[in-house]
């Protein structure tokens, strides 16, 4: 089971991060509350619940895979930890994610930026870093109710890229946007409950 007080979330080792990130201010998809408050001037806004199970067994489950990458890795993504990161999400650490179609690739270097653990809310956030396609912020928090109900909210807010050759690319980017938002979605449906 995720541990239940901020002290006991793991922190990224090593030295702090040196890139800035790509956009600001960090958490802005505020993943510790339940209701999003509606600002992100200039971005294009996502915010959606699904259920996805129902019982301890089934949040246990939600809850380990959301905080280890379970989302973007159902989905069909590499996440390939950086600089001392670990498998979990831990704040301050960085990864880089590989969206792969044949022999093309596309690589997204992010920081998470912030992390939930409570005992009825387990997810992150994590912003772009100069060089990802786009310039933003993605939430995934599981979380669940008092008759038991899990769901997955997914949070987002995503702008064209400040600079470089994914800037012209950007109305492309988000139909593959809309495309791996379904898939995040349906990602922890499945989910085996132990």
């Amino acid at each position: 089971m995720p541990p239940h007080s901020p002290s006991d979330l793991p922190r990224a080792s090593g030295p702090p991060p040196t890139d800035a990130l790509s956009y600001g201010p960090a958490g802005a998809t505020c993943p510790g509350d339940e209701s999003w408050p509606a600002d992100g001037e200039g971005y294009r806004r996502y915010d959606r619940t699904v259920v996805i199970g129902h019982g301890d067994a089934h949040w246990r489950a939600a809850a380990d895979a959301v905080l280890h990458w379970g989302v973007k890795r159902r989905s069909g993504f590499r996440v390939t930890p950086r600089s001392g990161a670990g498998e979990r999400v831990a704040e301050g650490a960085e990864y880089r994610i590989t969206a792969a179609m044949g022999p093309l690739a596309v690589h997204e270097p992010v920081r998470v930026v912030a992390v939930v653990v409570t005992p009825e809310r387990c997810g992150f956030a994590y912003g772009t870093l100069p060089g990802h396609p786009v310039s933003g912020e993605e939430a995934f928090v599981v979380h669940r109710t008092p008759d038991g109900t899990v769901a997955l909210t997914l949070r987002s807010l995503t702008r064209p890229a400040p600079s470089g050759p994914w800037r012209a690319l950007f109305p492309l980017l988000l139909v593959a946007q809309r495309f791996y938002r379904r898939r995040y979605l349906r990602s922890l449906r499945a989910v085996s409950p132990r």
